[in-house]
């Protein structure tokens, strides 16, 4: 145990983990040439195509020092806000970590929370400095910014570039020296903690862990704590680029274990696995995560939905932090109500789902968990814009407040509170981190946040700025639900939970919207959208009109006036029989609206 070292990658987007792991991989001879490609362990096509880490990566690598021969095994993370979660879980299974700053970008805000995490837990910081290279770096400015951050010498923050493979030997050792072998007792009773899990359709789940005490044999009775359900390890082995299978793991190293289990709800990501006969304490596991973000989803056929289950399940294994349940839409028939943990989430589940499982679905308009506190004093959560009670019955609602931490260039400042006071925010605190970076920390509403805040504030800071955010709790609003309806029909998949000042304009925008997208029909169609029953804003889809006159020519005009009012008849009885189809674009567009 002396010689392995377990530790972990954090930074902010775009600062270079991914990279610097493709250099610490061929550093240590891992890899072959002909494996190497760049963002090596990105190996989801999402990944590669949008340029992201999505998921965290776990590898095995051998390192020789002044003639020891050291494991480390490495796990690379994102650092997109939106999977922290996956961040957390990794740090749990490490005991140092190597944070990354760009030279080039300085702190931003992700690096700060990320940092906090890992500070947490614990970790020994190893800071590096990367991309030095690049024309534009500013290293010394940037070492004053992360020694004041994290207390450390400036001589301690290793200066390296990923790209040219500077300063990678430096980084090796550091974590050799610096970073502490793992504490545990192989003789113990096994406990080792599950932190990812991947479905296999050929050999069932594989479960990813870590050993915190004892150690797992091939063929060994195991039982996972939380469902007390027992299996056999049939084959456990480390995470190299390959699986690479071994007869026995001992206490401080990370490994995998295939033993055929079909039924993804008997893996939980955090769950403890002992021997059955030895039976060990469960580790402390994470946090349970909460989701930001609610919305619908449901099969575009609705025969598929017990496949689209199925498909669900499997996926939450491998990202334990989507959570759902199942619900009914009068609309859309029967689909699940899913909690992500923001939006880029919620699109690349989707996109997920239609790649690795061929599922085609519908994403209803996403909101935020409210509460209603009823007249009686008794609480309610609402998930949906469904689920919100009479007004009579209620009084008042609370929503979901946050505390947002923006990072961005002094010049910057002026628009970015423009943009936060539009989105009901209140300034908090303001400091210069440099003479030309500033930390302005907001509070507000999470529903205000969720749509296209991230896009506005990259776009008003020409990409500088970084946001971070976390939950602080729930606060009193004048919140109403705006109900649309089609021909006096409400279409509950189109309702949102919005603010009183903005509900005017909000579904004004609406109904501007499904005009263009509805296909006309033979009779008139009435959007309008209300608060209860009070119209507050309506667009008409005119009617296509067949010429009923073109056969008379001359005559007397009763025989015309006989025609249209014949016409006439059957539109009226056509517009309370018919029935409008609502294409998929018209539930993506109220994501559009500005």
């Amino acid at each position: 145990m002396e010689n392995i070292r377990n530790f972990c990658i954090i930074a902010h987007i775009d600062h270079g983990k991914s990279t610097l792991a493709d250099r610490l991989l061929e550093a240590t001879g891992t890899l072959t040439d002909r494996q190497m490609q760049d963002q090596v362990l990105d190996n989801m096509d999402l990944e590669r195509e949008k340029g992201i880490t999505i998921k965290a990566h776990a590898i095995q690598m051998n390192y020789k020092l002044e003639g020891k021969d050291y494991i480390l095994n490495l796990i690379d993370t994102p650092g997109h806000v939106d999977f922290s979660y996956e961040v957390s879980r990794s740090i749990a299974a490490c005991e140092g970590a190597l944070l990354i700053v760009d030279a080039s970008q300085g702190i931003e805000a992700q690096t700060i929370s990320n940092l906090y995490l890992a500070l947490e837990h614990d970790l020994e910081i190893i800071p590096v400095l990367n991309k030095i290279d690049l024309p534009h770096a500013m290293p010394e400015e940037v070492t004053d910014e992360i020694v004041d951050l994290i207390g450390c010498k400036p001589e301690d923050v290793i200066r390296a570039s990923a790209k040219e493979g500077i300063g990678i030997d430096d980084i090796l050792r550091a974590v050799v020296e610096r970073i502490k072998p793992p504490k545990g007792d192989p003789n113990a009773p096994l406990q080792a903690m599950i932190f990812d899990s991947v479905f296999n359709s050929f050999r069932g789940i594989e479960v990813y862990f870590r050993v915190f005490n004892g150690s797992i044999k091939k063929g060994d009775k195991v039982k996972f704590v939380s469902t007390g359900k027992e299996y056999t390890a049939d084959e456990i082995g480390v995470l190299k680029l390959e699986k690479h299978p071994l007869h026995h793991i001992h206490a401080g190293n990370v490994g995998y274990l295939i033993s055929g289990i079909k039924v993804a709800s008997e893996v939980h990501v955090g769950d403890t696995i002992t021997h059955a006969d030895r039976p060990g304490e469960a580790v402390k596991g994470f946090e349970n995560v909460k989701p930001m973000v609610f919305a619908g989803i449901y099969p575009v056929d609705t025969t598929e939905f017990e496949e689209l289950r199925a498909s669900m399940e499997k996926l939450q294994l491998n990202d334990a932090s989507l959570v759902w349940e199942p619900e009914t839409s009068a609309a859309l028939g029967f689909g699940f109500r899913c909690g992500f943990l923001g939006m880029l989430h919620m699109e690349i589940i989707q996109e997920r789902l239609e790649r690795e499982f061929g599922m085609t679905v519908i994403t209803t308009v996403p909101s935020v968990q409210f509460r209603a506190i009823k007249t009686d004093g008794s609480m309610y959560e609402i998930n949906a814009p469904s689920e919100m009670p009479e007004p009579n019955t209620v009084d008042h609602i609370e929503e979901p407040y946050i505390k947002a931490q923006i990072i961005t260039k002094a010049e910057f400042i002026g628009p970015i509170i423009k943009l936060c006071m539009d989105k009901r925010g209140v300034i908090k605190n303001q400091s210069y981190l440099t003479t030309d970076r500033v930390e302005m920390t907001f509070e507000m509403p999470l529903a205000e946040i969720v749509f296209d805040f991230f896009d506005k504030l990259k776009t008003i800071s020409k990409g500088y700025a970084s946001l971070d955010y976390h939950l602080i709790g729930f606060r009193e609003s004048d919140m109403v639900k705006l109900d649309i309806q089609l021909n006096g029909e409400k279409v509950d998949a189109l309702s949102a939970i919005v603010h009183r000042s903005k509900a005017y304009e909000w579904g004004k925008k609406l109904c501007e919207k499904l005009r263009e997208l509805l296909p006309r029909q033979m009779f008139e169609i009435a959007i309008q959208a209300a608060i209860g029953q009070k119209i507050v804003a309506r667009e008409t889809v005119k009617a296509l009109r067949k010429n009923v006159l073109a056969k008379c020519y001359g005559g007397d005009i009763t025989r015309k006036r006989k025609l249209l009012e014949k016409q006439k008849k059957g539109k009226k009885r056509m517009r309370q029989v018919g029935n409008v189809e609502i294409p998929q674009e018209a539930f993506m567009a109220v994501l559009k609206i500005d």
